[in-house]
């Protein structure tokens, strides 16, 4: 399911659970909502409070520190790219069949918002980055000169490839289902307390409404961070892209 689909069966968990809370206050008899009782109610719901706010406050932690470091990850790889390509471009005019391949394969990782980003991602690691080491390992180096920019050559591109398969392996999500699931229940629980102590009323209908559409709001900011290359908010191939723009220079 996707994180739209999943932040829309959260909100409907929500209003459901505000709106089970109203019925039950009509059903529930009034000496079972006693001051004492309603104190124990509140003790318990802020308790689960804390522990929700405390939870989704990690999870926003943890998904925008692993999104902004693929970000640098990405960042990082098309720096080294340009970097290979200068050293091949010093290394000679040997070179060119092999500066073309790793173009072709800079060009295969791009297109975040094609829609197919980890296919294009994957299949850059498995077949045009392998292209790009074949190549230089039919290079014969003449002199010292070129023998180290081979070396250099060669210990970029396994840097490359190492980076391209972490983001690869990376691209799967850190939230569990047991985890998020939980934590929903949580949530719904706290609704469920706020429709037995609403007035009914529209201003109290649209306040849970609106509060209902905020917390689904942020969960999905939350499972989206955690698609960086599939979801709305996804990492831009603006470094790849401009280092195409430098690269057979």
């Amino acid at each position: 399911m996707t994180s739209i689909g999943v932040a829309l069966t959260i909100f409907l968990c929500l209003f459901i659970g505000a709106l089970l809370g109203m019925r039950l206050r009509a059903v529930i008899p009034q000496h079972q909502l006693d001051t004492e009782t309603r104190d124990l109610i509140k003790l318990g719901v802020g308790l689960i409070g804390t522990m929700s706010a405390l939870v989704l406050g990690l999870l926003v932690a943890s998904t925008k520190g692993a999104y902004d470091t693929e970000k640098s990850e990405l960042a990082q790889l098309a720096g080294n790219v340009i970097l290979l390509d200068r050293v091949l471009a010093h290394y000679g005019p040997e070179s060119a069949d092999t500066r073309a391949a790793l173009r072709t394969t800079v060009e295969a990782m791009t297109g975040i918002g094609s829609g197919n980003r980890l296919e294009q991602l994957g299949q850059a690691t498995s077949v045009h980055g392998e292209v790009v080491f074949d190549k230089l390992q039919d290079l014969a180096p003449h002199t010292d000169r070129q023998r180290d920019l081979l070396a250099e050559a060669k210990s970029l591109t396994i840097g490359l490839g190492q980076t391209r398969w972490l983001l690869f392996a990376q691209s799967g999500t850190s939230i569990s289902t047991p985890f998020l699931v939980i934590v929903v229940f949580w949530l719904t629980v706290l609704y469920v307390s706020f429709g037995l102590f609403a007035p009914r009323n529209a201003t109290a209908f649209v306040t849970l409404l609106i509060s209902a559409a905020s917390v689904a709001g942020a969960m999905f900011l939350i499972l989206d961070l955690d698609h960086p290359f599939t979801g709305i908010m996804q990492i831009s191939d603006t470094p790849l892209r401009n280092a195409l723009k430098v690269m057979g220079n």
